[in-house]
């Protein structure tokens, strides 16, 4: 059962995706303007504070929902109320896409880092389907993504020893241009995205920061991805 309940945001800004800065890789790339111009007024852009949520597990499915900017986490709820973090669904991602199959949403979608998210309602999606090919295909393509991380999740981030999962997930996080950096998250998340303890997964990060394989700085984290990948390999 859970344990508390996130904040619900409102949904009132309407988005002109005519001037989406992410156009080119959001869900609607490669739409005809005149065609994407009929739609726009239905969709909803919000700014979204961390801890508000998109929507709650076994809510009716009416909306998808894709991240321009920011981080969502996708949790399930434990029969002892605890959590587990299933899923990151990052810049571009698209949430919800059960909703398509007029199911109910299987996961909370809880704001981690503040984010600006679109809400396209379920009936939009279907006209579009009807008159936008590239639609469709992107539609799958974006579901297969997100089979793929989750498989990615549960054989990645779920077997091996603690030490190995927090490597293998900070592998994850970290920015792979040259820099090493990511965003630190809570302990308590950190073992909800690893099936560890929270204990655990602070003692793992102290275990990595003494090695010298993570350090952190201004609320980030600098990771020396030579080490960790050493280490989630052992």
């Amino acid at each position: 059962m859970k344990l508390t309940q996130p904040v619900m945001t409102e949904w009132c800004a309407t988005a002109d995706c005519s001037l989406c800065t992410m156009r080119a890789s959001v869900l609607f790339a490669g739409i005809e303007p005149a065609l994407l111009s009929r739609i726009q007024h239905a969709i909803d852009e919000q700014h979204m504070l961390r801890g508000e949520s998109l929507y709650h597990m076994g809510d009716p499915g009416r909306a998808i929902f894709t991240v321009r900017e920011g981080l969502v986490k996708l949790v399930q709820y434990l029969p002892d109320g605890g959590e587990r973090i299933v899923r990151l669904v990052r810049s571009t991602d698209v949430t919800g896409l059960e909703a398509l199959l007029g199911q109910p949403y299987q996961h909370d979608a809880i704001v981690e880092q503040d984010s600006v998210v679109c809400r396209i309602p379920v009936d939009v999606v279907r006209r579009l389907e009807l008159e936008s090919p590239q639609l469709y295909r992107e539609l799958m393509r974006r579901w297969q993504q997100a089979l793929s991380e989750a498989d990615a999740w549960l054989t990645e981030l779920g077997t091996g020893s603690a030490r190995q999962r927090v490597a293998r997930l900070l592998l994850r996080l970290s920015n792979e241009a040259g820099d090493g950096l990511c965003n630190l998250f809570s302990r308590k998340d950190m073992g909800a995205m690893l099936g560890i303890t929270t204990e655990s997964a602070s003692r793992m990060v102290a275990e990595l920061k003494r090695a010298g394989a993570l350090s952190e700085q201004a609320g980030r984290f600098h990771c020396d991805r030579a080490m960790l990948e050493q280490i989630a390999a052992e």
